[in-house]
């Protein structure tokens, strides 16, 4: 136990023959539970799991028999961890990034009560821009801003990290069959933990690379996947927050804007048909196209400032 809680550590793993042994032997004795799930791994990172959990009553091995992702991984462990009254649970990753000895700067704000949900933050840690491989960092700061506006979290960044606490309520609160599978995981429970007005905290980690880790993540190709799940769900909050639980005029505020930058846009492309056409400027077009641009934006500065002074209590 830590401070009087059960704790459990739910790990990931997908073809990490080379790491998990390392992973659960380095977990610290006052954690409970290692919840270790193999999602379908085509290598021997099943059989090398089983083999530890002979030996360590605290490991529990669930087995996928179709990959889920990690999303779908980590769910599992959440259910497991709901299911068994655990009051935090941690999420380190299989291949070992996450160092262990950090575990009790990452547990104490949740065990203690202060918030529901603390996650590492790679990028605000001294020197992070030279530890982290420029791609990831660039990355991870396009979808860090992205779900800002998404989660309504306005006060995290690194949304992308997998080093996390989550308490029991919210563990009993997320409906885990709903959650993204993949690994837009993390950005996809931020929004969930805000429409339940979680309280989420940031915690400062060095970054951990080349430990024999082998990325499986493509950041050309993520990104825009999980651009497209952060547009869903930021409008899927915007419903479920702010219309349905509570209104909130803001969802108008951003209404006016989407619809006068879309009617910017038509006009933009109007003024360009007919320049090319006739070598002329329409000047009432054009008067309207910046009209709309800058009622638009303007409308929806507002929507975000009115987001960020709702959700300030959540940190």
């Amino acid at each position: 136990m830590y401070k009087g809680k059960v704790i459990s550590v739910v790990v990931p793993a997908y073809n990490e023959e080379t790491q998990i042994a390392k992973v659960i032997n380095t977990i610290p004795s006052f954690i409970d539970y290692i919840v270790v799930i193999d999602d379908c791994s085509q290598d021997n990172t099943l059989e090398i799991i089983k083999e530890i959990s002979k030996a360590n009553e605290k490991v529990v091995v669930i087995h996928h028999e179709i990959n889920q992702g990690v999303g779908g991984a980590i769910a599992s462990g959440y259910k497991w961890s709901r299911d068994n009254n655990i009051d935090a649970a941690v999420v380190m990753a299989g291949d070992g990034q996450m160092d262990p000895k950090d575990l009790p700067l990452l547990l104490d704000p949740v065990v203690s009560g202060e918030v529901h949900y603390s996650k590492a933050n790679r990028l605000i840690y001294q020197d992070a821009y030279s530890n982290i491989p420029k791609i990831r960092f660039f990355g991870n700061a396009i979808l860090s801003l992205l779900t800002k506006i998404a989660s309504g979290y306005w006060h995290i960044s690194d949304s992308q990290t997998g080093y996390t606490v989550i308490c029991k309520e919210a563990l009993q609160c997320i409906d885990w069959d709903k959650t993204y599978k993949r690994y837009g995981q993390p950005n996809d429970l931020l929004v969930r933990l805000n429409v339940h007005n979680f309280i989420v905290k940031d915690v400062p980690l060095k970054p951990v690379y080349n430990v024999g880790e082998r990325s499986k993540l493509k950041v050309r190709k993520v990104i825009w996947t999980l651009s497209f799940l952060l547009v869903k769900m930021f409008f899927w909050r915007l419903k479920e927050k702010y219309i349905i639980r509570d209104f909130h005029p803001l969802v108008l505020f951003y209404a006016y804007g989407f619809i006068f930058m879309f009617l910017g846009f038509c006009f933009l492309i109007r003024l360009f048909i007919v320049f090319f056409s006739t070598h002329t400027i329409p000047e009432i077009t054009l008067v309207l196209t910046l009209f709309c641009f800058g009622s638009g934006m303007q409308s929806i500065f507002f929507a975000m400032f009115f987001d960020q002074d709702n959700n300030k209590h959540l940190k």
